[in-house]
Formats: C-alpha cells, structure tokens, sequence
C-alpha cells in the first residue's frame, strides 16, 4: 500500500464545521479544512518523536499539545490537527487523531464528510447529539462509546442540544486496516462500575467481544482507579504499542510520572505496570498497530 495516498485519502474531506442547534442553520465557522496534504505526509512512517524517552516511549505533557479556541469549541489536539501542525507528532502507530474537545451549550459540528478512517467519540460530560448520511440519529452520554467507520464514505454532524450545560468528549481517530468497507455506525452503552479498580474494554477487532469494534488491531480501555492502586497490562499482539491518555488523576506508568491529561506511549514491550498516584484517577489505555501497512 503507498502510505502516502493512504494518509492522503484518510484525512481527504474532514473539513469541520460549526452550527447553532436552535437555527438549524450549518455556518462554517473559522476552523480550517484538516492541514494541506503536502504537511501531513511530513515524518509520516513514525510520527512517535517528541519528547522521546529512553525506553521506547514517548510522553506528551498535556500543557505541550496544540490548543484551537473557536468559541463555541475549545480543542485540545495532541497530534497534528486543523491549525496545529508538528511534524513530530503526525500519529502514533495507527493512532492518528487524539482531540479533547469542549462544545458550548446549544452549538455543535455541522454535517461533515469523513472516508477511510475509524471516528470513536467518548462522552466525558453532557449529551451529544448525533446525526449522519446512513439514517442514524442518536444521543451520546457519559459512559456510551460512539464509533464510525467511515469507510467509502460518510457524512454526519454532532451537536449540544443543551442549553444550561457543555459537552465533553474525546475524538480518536484510527486509521483502518481495511480500505473501502461499507460505512457503519455502532453506539453501546456500558456498565461503568465495571471499570472500578480495573481496565473495562470498550473496543476491539473482535464484533463479539466487549465494547464496539474497528477495522484495526486495537484494543481500548477505560480504567477508575482509587490513590495506590497498582494494576499491569499485557500487550495484546506483537507489533502493538500502548498509548495511555489520562482523563483525570495521576499515575505511574512504567515509572513514568503522568498527570491529568497527559499522554504516554511506549512499544517494544510485552507488558506495562500502573499505579494511580492520586484519588479518581481516570485512564484511557489504547493498545495498538504501530505499523500502517
């Protein structure tokens, strides 16, 4: 596969797009289409650069992301995303998209076109409301994991219909390991108790496991951990790397110190060692391809 067409047609058409719930009005506002292509095929093979540590790891400080204050939308892009461009951090592995993302009440991303890429979004607070080209409307809530795969095409929007609160999501894309398949979109709603102390899965390769599924060899989790828990986790398939994103708290991974919203991935291992560091901490584990082919 030429990985330069396949970023080129991943990212192609994902222009962004901003509305006022109550006109019902699409208005693009000033978020910028995604980064000319010629940028994004910039250190395109790796994309696990900055901030590189000895042991094949990588830390992201959450101060160190790129920030996009639209308004109606602050965006937190700890890779390459929109306005914020950084050659060293285009993707890790097949992990291309990591935004952290604030909508205000009664705003929200108009209809917008996606193709080629995996679109997982993840409530952190208030309703987000989802509408797409495949018939589908739907409100996603804390504890709900939404996933997309946009395949030869889609176009959808989300919206805070709320006017007395935000909304708070993470946007994660992936790139597939399947070109072309047939759109689809999946929301489940799961047990948060379950995550207590321990790593919940909430996605997949495998449509009968736990959790949604993807065209991808990933595997995602979402983990609570009260202040000195201790946990490990093994690497699912050789090849695959773990990047972990904390949502709230702090913790140590590998004896690496990380605080709330910091980002840390780390390959050429089997198993990695965690232990919170304070009270309600909040993890995101994704372990996945570290290769695009």
């Amino acid at each position: 596969m030429d990985k330069r067409n396949f970023i080129k047609k991943g990212l192609l058409g994902s222009g962004i797009f901003a509305s006022s719930a109550t006109s019902g009005n699409i208005l693009k506002n000033d978020i910028d289409e995604i980064e000319p292509l010629e940028a994004l095929e910039a250190d395109a093979a790796t994309g696990y650069h900055t901030d590189k540590l000895e042991n094949h790891s990588v830390l992201h400080k959450a101060s160190s992301r790129g920030h996009a204050n639209h308004g109606w939308l602050q965006s937190n892009h700890t890779f390459s995303f929109a306005n914020y461009h950084n050659p060293e951090r285009m993707h890790f592995g097949v992990l291309r998209v990591l935004n952290d993302d604030t909508v205000a009440e009664g705003r929200g991303f108009g209809l917008h076109p996606h193709d080629n890429m995996e679109i997982i979004s993840i409530p952190l607070a208030g309703d987000l409301e989802h509408e797409d080209s495949m018939g589908n409307k739907a409100t996603i809530r804390q504890g709900d994991i939404q996933v997309m795969s946009a395949g030869t095409g889609i176009m959808h929007s989300e919206y805070n219909k709320n006017k007395d609160q935000i909304v708070k999501f993470l946007q994660i894309w992936v790139y597939p390991n399947q070109r072309n398949v047939a759109p689809r979109y999946d929301q489940i709603t799961l047990d948060v108790s379950q995550r207590h102390n321990r790593f919940q899965q909430i996605l997949s390769p495998d449509p009968s496991a736990e959790g949604v599924w993807i065209h991808q060899d990933a595997w995602f989790y979402m983990g609570h951990f009260e202040q000195g828990i201790e946990t490990s986790y093994s690497i699912k398939q050789t090849g695959n790397g773990v990047y972990i994103f904390v949502i709230s708290g702090s913790v140590t991974v590998e004896g690496q110190q990380l605080e709330t919203k910091d980002g840390f991935g780390i390959w050429d291992v089997t198993e990695i060692k965690l232990k919170a560091t304070s009270a309600d901490t909040e993890i995101l584990l994704m372990d996945l391809s570290m290769s695009l082919n």
